[in-house]
């Protein structure tokens, strides 16, 4: 790898350039946003790519829905072909106010670049970009063959995966899938993700008057819908934190080596709360007799993850009409999240204070998914990180919800899938000041150049 790594060397600084490039197009795929910079954003990937090498590179859409980026290169006939994976389309940006620079545009402090994207997930698409180059310009081949799918929509639920999926099987084919959006464990700490919590969210509102009136003329008779909204909500949890519908902890699979795997990995309660910005004198929440990987990993989770009624500015005595919030509940194997989104709808809308009138409305259900870390694909990926970070590999899961993995994984008929990442926890993704550590992006793109030749020769022969 001698050749490929001095290559990633020599170009890092206008790799980087190129980050920063692909970054400032507003690619949100949020649908308050404007269309047009997520195509820009495909257009972009799409030159970049063949400009790296690829044989061929094009983008895809489907009626309503944001473009993918489709790219292959099929020059290593009988070696194995990855299904390399990214997506290219971000978070709305949020606050301008809280960005000390502005979200499009990068800035690097501290050896950190910051704006929104960078870290989730056009790195993730320029980590192989950059891989794949180095590569082809030094050898002028690949050990193995590649084709990479670039999504434009997985910020917005990958809505049109499926079409995607279906319309492209027969191009999709692969013997392992790389998939490079989650995150390790710690900064420098190159880890491989093998579970995945799945996501049931709905929205409620609450409603005991036909419009506003005087808090004090008709205070105390008259429900507060608010208020209402708050004894429901507080409800859904128990003092022991933990979630209180009936028959969801009986669902959950009980892995003795899963906990003990978790159990092994270094944990630092000060740094944790350091890095989530716990307040002074804020306990930890969950389930007490959990370590806080299985609290975050593992076991479910209910967070309000909206709250409205009526802004402060502005705000008058009156008992407004009305009042909403949107629940999630993160799920876990081998918890069904229909069931979890049905018993839910059920919690919010039993006897409900005062009778007040309580109407929900199911938003989203995503499905959990976990894998065994074990045989050749896993050990290959453990070689590449350690020549790539200088670092031993861990073994984690993800408490957050990634939509298109299983999808991928029945598409291709349960090959190894390989889900690795750049985020640290300080990164801040999907939040103000997101940011990427460029030591570990260099780091995660030399594993790359590993990851190829490693899995060349663990999948099949190296031609």
């Amino acid at each position: 790898m001698k050749n490929q790594l001095a290559y990633l060397e020599a170009q890092f600084d206008k790799t980087l350039d190129d980050l920063a490039a692909f970054s400032r197009i507003q690619s949100v795929s949020d649908k308050n946003f404007p269309p047009e910079p997520v195509l820009e954003s495909a257009e972009w990937l799409k030159a970049r790519l063949l400009r790296a090498g690829m044989q061929t590179a094009e983008v895809i859409t489907f009626p309503g829905a944001h473009p993918y980026v489709l790219a292959e290169w099929l020059g290593a006939p009988g070696a194995p072909t990855l299904l390399l994976y990214a997506h290219h389309d971000v978070q709305p940006p949020g606050r301008p106010e809280k960005w000390l620079s502005p979200a499009f545009e990068p800035t690097i402090r501290d050896g950190r670049m910051y704006g929104r994207g960078v870290v989730d997930d056009k790195a993730g698409a320029m980590i192989h970009v950059a891989a794949l180059e180095a590569w082809l310009s030094t050898e002028g081949r690949l050990p193995v063959n590649i084709k990479f799918v670039i999504e434009g929509e997985e910020e917005s639920g990958s809505e049109s995966l499926g079409a995607f999926l279906e319309a492209y099987r027969d191009r999709l084919s692969a013997d392992c899938i790389v998939l490079t959006d989650t995150a390790n464990l710690e900064t420098g700490f190159p880890s491989i993700t093998y579970a995945l919590r799945g996501l049931v969210a709905v929205d409620v509102e609450v409603a005991s008057i036909d419009h506003p009136i005087h808090s004090g003329m008709w205070g105390g008779p008259v429900p507060d819908p608010v208020m209402a909204l708050c004894k429901i909500l507080s409800r859904l949890t128990g003092d022991d934190d933990r979630i209180q519908i009936p028959g969801l902890y009986d669902q959950i699979r009980d892995d003795q080596s899963a906990r003990d795997r978790l159990a092994a990995l270094p944990f630092d309660e000060a740094r944790f709360r350091e890095d989530a910005g716990l307040l002074e004198g804020v306990s930890l929440s969950g389930e007490a007799d959990r370590t806080v990987y299985e609290r975050l990993w593992t076991r479910p989770a209910l967070t309000i993850t909206a709250l409205e009624a009526r802004p402060l500015e502005g705000a008058i005595n009156q008992i407004i009409e009305s009042a909403r919030a949107r629940v999630t509940i993160r799920v876990v194997p081998d918890v069904d999240p229909m069931w979890v989104q049905a018993r839910l709808i059920e919690a919010l809308e039993t006897s409900p204070p005062h009778g007040v009138q309580v109407t929900t409305t199911p938003k989203s259900v995503g499905g959990w998914w976990a894998t065994t870390p074990e045989g050749p694909a896993f050990e290959a990926a453990t070689r590449a990180l350690e020549k790539g970070f200088g670092h031993r590999v861990a073994f984690i899961g993800c408490g957050g919800s990634i939509p298109f993995v299983q999808p991928f994984c029945d598409v291709l008929g349960g090959v190894p899938a390989l889900l690795l990442g750049l985020e640290d926890p300080i990164c801040n993704a999907h939040g103000e000041n997101e940011s990427l550590h460029l030591g570990d992006f260099k780091k995660a793109t030399a594993a790359a150049i590993y990851l190829y030749d490693e899995l060349s020769r663990a999948l099949g022969k190296n031609t």
